[in-house]
């Protein structure tokens, strides 16, 4: 489903970091967790149209799913593809437990200031989702339940979420085909749940390739009638672009 073997860019974000770009329709974006036990946060909204965002409940709901996996498609709360999963290592992806404060990691973690630490201080998905948002004229109101890629959060018996310690491995990776233009908001704090001992901090490495044209028979554009719909969504919308 790749166009182009080797990548157009690659690049690596550290651990306990944020950045955000702008990927283009018909290009792949490759998630690689660089070491293991990664967590990387996501938002994704439309570059022109920034009200249309990434919208959990309805990528759920849609596809009868609690968890993420190949297959997949991503919605935003307009009844569009975001983007569609075509590859995915560990087959359990959350999208359910949002992401970490200050408080949460000042009282796991305890604090660590850019002062003490330099570029290793204790970042928090919360404000580092703040700091990328603020590139393109967003901020917290515009923030919404994002993705949590390479962690697992499951329930016991008793209904309660639990935090899937060891998930993901070396080089555990997910491939996004995007099916429209998406500002792409990252973070790589740790998972709100995460029980360790020490602050949570694995790089992440991305690249982008050139997606291969997208068939009828396509399996994410064929998972459920929902995603069928959506996706007319899509060529209804570029239609007039």
């Amino acid at each position: 489903m790749l166009q182009t073997a080797a990548p157009l860019y690659d690049d690596l974000i550290p651990g306990g970091s944020h950045w955000s770009f702008i990927v283009r329709r018909g290009h792949v974006l490759r998630l690689i967790d660089e070491t293991g036990g990664t967590n990387v946060g996501m938002l994704m909204y439309n570059p022109e149209n920034p009200l249309e965002r990434y919208n959990m409940p309805d990528t759920l709901k849609n596809q009868h799913t609690f968890l993420l996996t190949k297959g997949h498609v991503l919605l935003s709360d307009m009844g569009r593809v975001f983007a569609s999963i075509i590859r995915d290592d560990l087959g359990w992806h959350d999208t359910v437990a949002g992401t970490c404060n200050a408080d949460l990691v000042e009282k796991r973690w305890g604090k660590k200031t850019y002062q003490e630490a330099h570029n290793h201080y204790h970042r928090n998905g919360f404000n580092s989702f703040l700091n990328e948002l603020a590139k393109y004229g967003l901020g917290k109101k515009d923030l919404t339940a994002n993705l949590n890629w390479f962690s697992k959060v499951k329930t016991d018996d008793d209904g309660n979420m639990v935090f899937s310690e060891g998930h993901s491995h070396a080089g555990a990776t997910v491939d996004l085909r995007f099916e429209m233009d998406t500002i792409v908001v990252l973070h790589t704090c740790p998972h709100p749940m995460n029980p360790a001992s020490e602050y949570p901090s694995h790089p992440l490495r991305y690249q982008l390739f050139k997606a291969a044209p997208v068939t009828d028979a396509d399996p994410c554009k064929t998972s459920s009638p929902e995603a069928t719909r959506a996706f007319a969504n899509n060529a209804l919308y570029h239609l007039f672009q």
